[in-house]
């Protein structure tokens, strides 16, 4: 029955039905609020809402529902901006704006066929053919200033639900998001009356630069009009690879074995050495000549390096994408400390001065890039294993699987996260086009057989 049900989804898509459409509002009155987005948001608005999809197994529909909205209800009370929209001035600088008489968070109640399990999509690893339990897909984040910031979708599933949401990714950032998410889910699961760790919402702490923007032409979409004669973009396949705490240990073990000894040299973090396993592995799958450039990407939270520093619980966009690139040959021809180097130089080098001037050359040529401008054959990684995603237990268990939606994916985006134990065991979700990722799933180097 299941591999039935697997490809009678492949072929036709998951089928849902919604059943309810309604908005929740903070518990209390709050009134008029407003939140100037700064330099560190701005460029996210051609961005498409951010998804996440989380699936829990037992309860009862009914009973989950009322809990998250009673918990959304209140964590909005702190969490507010989620529940507005982006505005602008006669200035044409955006802003997200609140008060009291705005719709609030959209929720959707939807129900998927009874022969569909929480098991049945966990083992999926294309999110594409699970778009029927998300909302907002290929939604532009710039569409804020009319729909809701954040919606829900909350799907009945035969022993569980599944629980799509869609960020408006000009608002928040990773750590925003999982700071409101375990906020709701606290409070959801009666372990907290309260917010215990409250938003910072001044954003003009990080960056207090007003950048008017004229967006009355909204960017074109990714995909063609049919006037240019590009060729069409291959499909892309989606993969989750897991990888044990020993295999990240030994990746790690092997990377440092052949790096010096002296006394200011730094080992390699764990981070630097699972990237560039990533980096060489998807490079030798593209099959890329020796001479094809290739970029690795990262999107690195900022709220230590600024200065002053700001607190985890800010509440925004404090992210800024890291760069580095060299010749797929010289990637994969020198020993994998060579790419590590690269990517741990990129990284150390972005301090509070070269924050600084990027947003300062930004404020002075405003871009907004659209979700896939990474850089050409690259690897992108977002998302971090630190997001304690499976602490997220609403009162019922916590979640079966974490995943990233399909907003925002195209060849090379790399979403970590943390393994669903708790045992330093990392997934990494990967798109790649179909034979590169074929290619990738043979490599018995990559895969650590």
């Amino acid at each position: 029955m299941a591999g039935e049900l697997e490809l009678k989804q492949e072929q036709e898509g998951l089928k849902v039905k919604e059943t309810k459409k309604y908005n929740v509002q903070p518990r209390k009155k709050i009134g008029r609020k407003e939140c100037q987005l700064v330099t560190f948001d701005l460029p996210y608005l051609a961005f498409y809402y951010n998804q996440k999809l989380l699936f829990y197994k037992g309860g009862k529909y009914e009973e989950i529902v009322e809990r998250l909205k009673d918990g959304l209800s209140t964590v909005l009370e702190e969490f507010y901006p989620l529940a507005g929209k982006i505005g602008n001035d006669d200035d044409g600088v955006f802003k997200v704006e609140y008060d009291d008489d705005m719709e609030g968070v959209e929720i959707v109640e939807a129900i998927a066929g009874e022969d569909v399990g929480v098991d049945d999509l966990v083992v999926k690893d294309d999110m594409f053919g699970l778009k029927a339990l998300l909302p907002n897909n290929e939604i532009l984040n710039l569409e804020g200033l009319h729909r809701p910031l954040l919606a829900v979708q909350i799907t009945k599933l035969r022993d569980g639900v599944a629980l799509g949401l869609a960020f408006n990714h000009a608002v928040l950032d990773g750590t925003s998001t999982w700071h409101f998410m375990s906020s709701w889910a606290m409070i959801s699961s009666g372990a907290t009356a309260a917010v215990s760790v409250p938003p910072l919402h001044d954003r003009t702490k990080s960056r207090n630069t007003r950048v008017p923007l004229d967006l009355s032409q909204p960017p074109p979409p990714p995909e063609s009009n049919g006037n240019s004669t590009a060729a069409a973009p291959q499909p892309l396949r989606v993969r989750v690879f897991r990888f044990s705490e020993s295999a990240i240990a030994t990746l790690k073990l092997n990377l440092n074995k052949g790096t010096s000894n002296s006394a200011d040299s730094k080992p390699f973090s764990t981070f630097q050495s699972l990237s560039i396993h990533i980096w060489r592995a998807v490079t030798h799958a593209r099959s890329l000549a020796p001479t094809d450039p290739t970029v690795f990407t990262v999107f690195a939270d900022c709220r230590h390096r600024v200065s002053p520093p700001m607190p985890p619980s800010y509440f925004g966009n404090l992210i800024q994408a890291i760069f580095t690139g060299t010749a797929a040959g010289l990637l994969l021809g020198n020993p994998a400390a060579f790419g590590a180097d690269l990517i741990r130089s990129a990284i150390e080098a972005h301090d509070a001065s070269a924050i600084e001037k990027r947003n300062s050359e930004w404020e002075k040529s405003p871009v907004i890039f659209q979700y896939k401008d990474a850089g050409v054959n690259c690897v992108a990684v977002g998302s971090s294993p630190r997001f304690r995603v499976y602490d997220v237990d609403f009162g019922f268990g916590k979640p079966e699987s974490v995943r990233s939606g399909g907003n925002n994916r195209f060849d090379g985006m790399v979403y970590l996260y943390q393994g669903r134990n708790a045992d330093g065991a990392i997934d990494v979700e990967i798109s790649l086009e179909k034979g590169a990722m074929e290619r990738l799933e043979m490599d018995k180097d990559f895969l650590l057989d």
